[in-house]
Parts: structure tokens; C-alpha cells; sequence
């Protein structure tokens, strides 16, 4: 998630039991390679390891470029991204908007997979529309090219996000290939990550939008999948303190300017369902200051210290 998966936020989700994340996506473009932008993205010093990196674009010889740059930089997997639904990725023909063009599709993972000797793996979605679903054909051509392992979410290009994921594709993927294949889309409960996992038959789940604001997702789940009960929720008291670790870290890689700014929506999202949680977003957003930001945030959860954390489904989050 572009924006979102930024290593500080992988390193968190990896200390509360993620045990994989992907980097957000470079360009395959070498011109943009030494962006700040790029090199931010890409940058994994001290990261957990695996260190992954999700690469984007349209032409087999770039991506094979960008593979091997960033292998040399250090990434462990490097992971192709054929899922993105968003306009301004699709309309450079990168993205989800590849699954049109399965020649092309084909020539991209060649190229790929012979550039580089760690393994390489493939974010996808169901097709580019209901009526064109082509992700079994993708599966084989994948498989057949060497991609070691495939996730893919239960929507197609044109569905964005709208509607619910569907796993039936999914399982069919699953039941033709012989490389793990991972199950994304709208897994956002414990019990939810158990049901996709047995309906679809995958090797593993992929959390996205249900981690923001509530990273502990992750060991809520695999507490769930190993003994069949819940964790209770976090005490309001760490999870102020896993915010201020959050916001500390993140501020120390974005620098002063950005630090402040792009920190706003994560604080968003872990307050938004708390009592008060919106007028104390808005008020924060108005703070130009790191450590202004930070006495804020831990001024409001010292007043329900105490208390455990209390949100809604994330259905309801979405709706609201």
C-alpha cells in the first residue's frame, strides 16, 4: 500500500506478528531510481528480515533492471506488482491494467524471474473485469516462469475496492498450481482469516487495509489460528505506547517536514473509532511540530489510561 507500508510501519507489523512484508512499490523507471521518493521506499536498514521489494511497471527490460538494482541493494525476494487498481498506475499500463495483455504479462515475468537469483513472486487480481477473469491462465504462466509464489486478491481491476472480495477464484488457483499461493481481500477478523484460509485452501492470508490504525492484527490472528481463542484488546496504556514507538520511528526516517505531515493519517486511524477520536484528529492535524505531535498523542490516550482499546468491525470503518 503506496503511502502506507513504509518500513517503519513494516518493522511494527513485523514485531506484532506479520511475518512477511512487502516494501512499497518502486518504479521500474531508472530515472526515478534516486528519488528521494524511491530511495525512501526501498530503504530496508534494520528491517526484519525477510527484506522484500515490490517493483512496478510495463517494460520487461526495466523491471529487469529495477530487479537486479535492488537485489544489489540488498532486497532477499522481489515481488511484481500486477494488482493495483489505481488510474494514475493503470493508465501507464502498469499495475492490474497488465492483466489485459497476457503476452506482455508473460514477457515480464521471463525477464524477471532469468535477472535475478533470489526468488521472485506476484501480486495479482482476478482479471481486469468480471467478464474477463484470467487469473488461472496468469497462475500457470507464472508458475511456469518460475514465480515461487503467488498472492492474489479477490477482486478485478475494475472493482477497486468496492463490493466484497470473492474466494472461489482463489481456491481454483490454488487446486491448478504447485507454488503457495497466498489469499487477500477483506480479511479484517480473526475468524475471517480462519474461513479464508480453509474455503480457498491458500498457503497463507494477506492483511492490507485492516492493519491500519490496528497493527496488532497480526498476533490477534495467529493466536486465533493456533488455539482457537482470542486475545483480548490491547490495553489502551500500550497501545499508546506502541504509537509513540510508531510515531518516534517514523520520525526519524521522514525528517522534521514530512515526519509530521505523513504521520497524520496513521494517527488518524488508530484514534478514529475512540471516543473523542475525531475532534482530537482534527485538532492534531493543525500541529507543524514533531514533538507538539507526540505530546499530543500521548496526552489523549493518558486521559483512558486504563482502559481497553474499544473499536468497531472494520465494515463499519469503511462505511463511516
Amino acid at each position: 500500500m503506496a503511502g502506507v507500508t513504509d518500513r517503519p510501519f513494516r518493522q511494527l507489523c513485523k514485531e506484532l506478528g506479520a511475518g512477511y512484508a512487502v516494501s512499497e512499490m518502486a518504479a521500474s523507471n531508472p530515472k526515478l531510481w534516486e528519488t528521494e521518493k524511491s530511495t525512501r521506499r526501498t530503504n530496508h536498514e534494520g528491517e526484519m528480515e525477510p527484506k522484500a521489494v515490490q517493483i512496478a511497471g510495463a517494460d520487461p527490460h526495466m523491471l529487469a533492471d529495477c530487479a537486479r538494482y535492488n537485489v544489489d541493494k540488498g532486497a532477499q525476494i522481489i515481488d511484481i506488482n500486477m494488482g493495483c487498481p489505481v488510474k494514475k498506475v493503470c493508465n501507464a499500463w502498469c499495475g492490474s491494467a497488465l492483466l489485459q495483455h497476457e503476452s506482455l504479462v508473460g514477457q515480464i515475468l521471463d525477464a524477471v524471474v532469468s535477472a535475478v537469483d533470489v526468488p521472485v513472486t506476484l501480486k495479482f487480481r482476478t482479471g481486469w473485469d468480471r467478464a474477463n477473469k484470467n487469473a488461472l491462465s496468469i497462475a500457470r504462466m507464472a508458475e511456469s516462469a518460475g514465480i515461487q509464489m503467488l498472492t492474489l486478491h479477490g477482486r478485478t481491476r475494475a472493482d477497486a475496492y468496492k463490493g466484497d472480495a470473492e474466494y472461489d477464484t482463489i481456491a481454483q488457483v490454488k487446486s491448478t498450481v504447485g507454488i503457495p499461493v497466498v489469499a487477500n481481500g477483506d480479511i479484517t477478523t480473526p475468524e475471517k482469516a480462519r474461513f479464508v484460509l480453509e474455503y480457498t485452501g491458500a498457503d497463507a492470508i494477506m492483511i492490507g487495509r485492516a492493519a491500519q490504525g490496528r497493527p496488532w492484527i497480526f498476533r490477534e490472528v495467529a493466536h486465533f489460528l493456533q488455539t482457537g481463542e482470542h486475545l483480548p484488546p490491547p490495553m489502551i496504556t500500550e497501545v499508546r505506547q506502541l504509537m509513540l514507538h510508531h510515531l518516534q520511528a517514523h520520525y526519524a526516517f521522514y525528517g522534521e517536514y514530512l515526519g509530521v505531515r505523513t504521520a497524520r493519517k496513521h494517527i488518524g486511524w488508530y484514534v478514529q473509532n475512540l471516543v473523542g477520536g475525531e475532534e482530537f484528529r482534527q485538532q492534531m492535524n493543525l500541529l507543524t511540530d514533531c514533538e507538539e505531535q507526540l505530546a499530543a498523542v500521548g496526552h489523549f490516550f493518558d486521559c483512558m489510561a486504563g482502559e481497553r482499546l474499544q473499536y468497531c468491525p472494520f465494515e463499519e470503518k469503511l462505511a463511516a
